[in-house]
């Protein structure tokens, strides 16, 4: 006798009376691919702060300061995808099948993981304003925006390199660099994503040890290239240094002669590891009212103006000379010694064309008195962050008064080190213990999302968790270590290209 399953119930195809059965439940699919995470660091402008405005060079140096993206793989039943940032309380979820995937899948429009993409299309731009205008509803238009901004960057991406059939995810974001303070965390997100997002498509390979540095380098590029376009979403036209930084680590000079075509950027590729202190003022400030307030000092006073952003080139020159030369030691005090003076000279010139600000000077004070190192502004000033180079000889016991100083009025510290890795991967998202008991484990999402601000978060999952090296497949890797990065097109590449 045959029979049908239906809802649970057996029915005899001989039409007698059905017989009721315990349903047996449907099994949910399982996900397509391992929980994984992707990171990249944060930056800070070492040298150069507005005379790079006026086609002089600068550099740029990445920060531990991180973020951390974990993507989680849903069943092949579950047909969303949701992007979750608790550090700026955003959470929304898209249904797969109503995105614009027809717009964005059309020949005119498609592009692939090795695309060049300079600019953004205006109608894929319109044609993602529906799923994003609905994000966020009752939150300020401050964070709305913010929010918006960060959906703009992930849709635009994930349209562009992904398909309708692409699996359900969940993305979620965590960052221990603080948002608006020039600091990269924009471009330390898109890179994040643009890494994830090519890691699901399968398009790119390693990291690994054996790995060649050329198609190491090559990693870095397609992932840079898709990190600028998720720049261009949140920025309009941002310079690319930021992402650049951020994906490919150590440090960059960038110079912009001309604007009608991007900058020229050469990676420092012996920049060292060095312990560096970072401390955001909490002013609020605007790029645009420092840069002008230069550029009307220099239409006034053109003869003092020139020499002075000539002098902040000429200490760029001589930094990127100092750490470029076969002779230079890290753990020398006196090569330490000369950054920090080009560093506090750099302050210097600054402070004369009238971007620094009193909390900037303030906070300079407070760590000059302690003998914990050389400080300057970085970025545009007038509010913003400082950073200090600290000298071999700051003892705990000082950093701890300095720490005292600093929370009684009002201002945030951050240890870091400069010129670190660019990003990693860690596939599947698993740690294993250190010596110490540090890390370890499957990373969940739901202990990823509730970490405790910075120290929980990197405890939980930061690239400073020592694994076992010799455990097979364990633990962050970078690109930027398998070797030098070398480039075929010399060593000045655009952004972007």
């Amino acid at each position: 006798m045959e029979s049908l399953m239906v809802s649970g119930i057996e029915e005899a195809s001989n039409g007698h009376q059905p017989v009721e059965r315990p349903a047996i439940p449907r099994k949910r699919s399982s996900p397509m691919m391992p929980a994984f995470m992707t990171s990249a660091p944060g930056k800070v402008i070492v040298y150069g702060e507005h005379a790079v405005v006026y086609g002089k060079a600068a550099m740029a140096a990445a920060i531990s300061l991180r973020s951390y993206l974990l993507v989680t793989a849903l069943s092949t039943s579950q047909r969303t995808v949701t992007l979750k940032f608790p550090d700026i309380e955003m959470d929304h979820s898209w249904k797969i099948d109503d995105l614009p995937w027809t717009t964005f899948s059309h020949p005119s429009k498609k592009k692939h993981y090795y695309d060049l993409v300079d600019k953004l299309d205006p109608e894929l731009v319109e044609a993602m304003q529906p799923h994003l205008s609905v994000v966020s509803p009752k939150a300020s238009p401050a964070d709305r925006k913010i929010h918006q901004n960060a959906a703009s960057a992930f849709l635009y991406l994930f349209l562009s390199l992904g398909s309708k059939n692409i699996p359900g995810c969940v993305y979620a974001l965590r960052s221990t660099i603080p948002i608006g303070a020039g600091l990269g965390s924009s471009a330390s997100i898109s890179v994040c994503l643009s890494s994830a997002i090519l890691l699901q498509l399968r398009t790119l390979s390693g990291p690994h040890p054996d790995q060649p540095p050329d198609e190491a380098e090559l990693q870095i590029e397609r992932i840079n290239r898709w990190a600028f376009v998720g720049e261009m979403c949140i920025h309009g036209n941002p310079s690319g240094v930021d992402n650049t930084v951020a994906a490919g680590g150590k440090a960059v000079v960038f110079k912009r002669g001309d604007y009608s075509s991007p900058p020229t950027v050469t990676p420092v590729q012996k920049f060292p590891e060095l312990p560096l202190l970072l401390v955001n003022t909490c002013q609020s400030r605007s790029t645009a009212t420092e840069v002008a307030k230069v550029a009307a000092l220099r239409k006034l006073h053109p003869a003092i103006v020139e020499p002075i952003l000539e002098g902040i080139d000429k200490i760029t020159e001589s930094a990127y000379e100092l750490v470029s030369s076969c002779t230079f030691e890290s753990r020398d005090d006196e090569s330490v010694r000369t950054l920090g003076d080009l560093m506090r000279i750099n302050h210097g010139l600054l402070a004369a064309l009238g971007v620094s600000h009193p909390k900037l000077e303030r906070i300079r004070e407070l760590i000059d008195s302690l003998g914990l190192g050389w400080t300057k502004l970085t970025g545009a000033g007038g509010g913003g962050s400082v950073i200090t180079l600290l000298n071999s000889s700051a003892s705990p016991s000082a950093m701890m008064r300095l720490q005292e100083k600093l929370d009684k009025e009002g201002f945030e510290k951050y240890e870091t080190t400069l010129g670190g890795e660019g990003v990693g991967v860690l596939w599947p998202a698993v740690l294993h213990e250190g010596p110490e008991g540090e890390g370890g484990g499957k990373i969940d999402q739901d202990t990823f999302l509730n970490a405790n601000g910075i120290e929980g978060i990197e405890k939980l999952v930061g690239v400073g968790v020592v694994v076992d090296a010799h455990k097979k497949g364990e633990g962050w890797k970078f690109w930027s270590n398998v070797g030098p990065h070398v480039n075929s097109k010399g060593s000045q590449e655009p952004i972007g290209g």
